[in-house]
């Protein structure tokens, strides 16, 4: 059983911000479970290792014996959830909601304790509300206010559109936070302005304001941009084994510490002592094996992420393959030669047509022999010949 200070600090890990954190703590005093709020719009049918981030921190309140409200936006879904966009958001169907919302149900329990979570629909109380209600909610806020939010206030001063039903997005998410009477909301740090408005309404109806904790958005395999489907940069928790596991060992060596922060179940003694030991000549490689196992297992079992490792080290490690190489970006929907050509491991594409048709092509070891192929996003290692070897991430 961890005391209060124990418990603050297993919360404060790898969290972007706390608002206010003195609330926190008096919060976590309190003799009763707390209702911890994540609200997830099922936008896409499947859950990445991005999702994770914020589930996992979920899994940690449930294991302090805190109760989760894993709120489905099937209603809000519909809207379009604005936050970081530069245009406006098509809306979902009802039935690409509802056919999303049953696979996200799926996924969370890979992650969530099923005996704490309680699973909700915000159509529930927002489909009821109806023209009155709705103009009652947006007569609470000014359109001074949802200007002061980023993203619409660059699309304001650059006139680009914004919706009027846009607005009224933080606003429906906020007053799902006073119909679930939330403690704590949990968002990734672009949802900072919807999770305030969250304690903005809930003040407004007499209820003791939630406290909100932001993540920080994890950074997708090619280093660059946040994990997301959109941009072919993610590894699905429902993934195969050998998969994941290839495409973990894929990242950076300085991005594998985020990954450990904020992925990783590991102590940060354990993990500080890793970063010592690579600085003393441990090879990082080691180090980003047992983070790509343990998240594996996680997600699969301990034997299959011994089998991946198995696997990989059979068609890479035994081939010889520098563990150093150096990682590659091109944009996804190049056809095989020129992303040879591009990746500087021909001089021309016809080498590297030439090259194919003599079966000396190889991705992630396996002979390339159609000339015509367009490689799928993802990282890769390109191998031509027998010395000239790239990682190429295509996104």
């Amino acid at each position: 059983m961890m005391n209060l200070e124990q418990s603050l600090a297993l919360i404060k890990r790898g969290v972007d911000s706390i608002t206010p954190e003195a609330s926190l703590k008096e919060k976590l005093a309190l003799d009763r479970p707390l209702r911890v709020k994540l609200g997830a719009d099922p936008t896409a049918p499947d859950i990445h290792l991005g999702h994770t981030v914020i589930l996992n921190k979920l899994r940690q309140f449930q294991d302090l014996g805190h109760r989760v409200s894993f709120l489905i936006g099937d209603f809000t879904g519909k809207i379009g959830d604005p936050s970081g966009k530069n245009t406006t958001r098509p809306p979902l169907t009802t039935e690409q909601v509802e056919a999303n919302a049953r696979t996200y149900q799926e996924q969370v329990f890979k992650i969530l304790d099923p005996a704490k979570t309680e699973i909700v629909f915000n159509s529930h109380w927002l489909s009821k509300m109806g023209a009155e209600g709705m103009l009652k909610l947006a007569a609470s806020q000014t359109v001074a206010r949802m200007l002061e939010r980023e993203d619409f206030k660059q699309r304001f001063a650059t006139g680009r559109a914004i919706g009027i039903h846009e607005f009224m997005y933080p606003l429906l998410q906020g007053y799902d936070s006073v119909e679930l009477e939330a403690d704590i909301e949990l968002g990734g740090t672009d949802q900072t302005f919807n999770l305030l408005m969250g304690r903005e309404l809930q003040k407004q109806h007499g209820q003791t304001p939630q406290v909100v904790i932001t993540m920080p958005l994890l950074v997708g395999l090619d280093g660059v941009k946040k994990m997301s489907k959109s941009a072919h940069n993610y590894i699905g928790v429902t993934e195969p084994a050998n998969e994941m596991y290839g495409k973990l060992l894929s990242i950076s060596d300085d991005l594998m510490w985020n990954y450990f922060e904020l992925l990783s179940f590991r102590p940060m003694s354990e993990i500080e002592q890793f970063k010592t030991d690579i600085v003393a000549g441990r090879n990082p490689k080691e180090v980003k094996v047992l983070l790509a196992k343990e998240i594996v297992a996680r997600f699969h079992d301990d034997a299959a992420a011994d089998a991946a490792e198995e696997q990989f080290d059979n068609r890479f490690k035994h081939q010889a393959l520098p563990d150093d190489l150096e990682a590659i970006a091109l944009p996804h929907g190049l056809a095989i030669a020129n992303l040879l050509k591009e990746a500087g491991l021909v001089a021309s594409t016809s080498e590297a047509l030439r090259m194919i048709k003599q079966g000396a092509v190889k991705c992630d070891g396996e002979k390339v022999e159609d000339t015509h192929a367009v490689p799928a996003a993802g990282s890769a290692i390109y191998q031509v010949g027998k010395r000239r070897i790239a990682k190429i991430t295509l996104a």
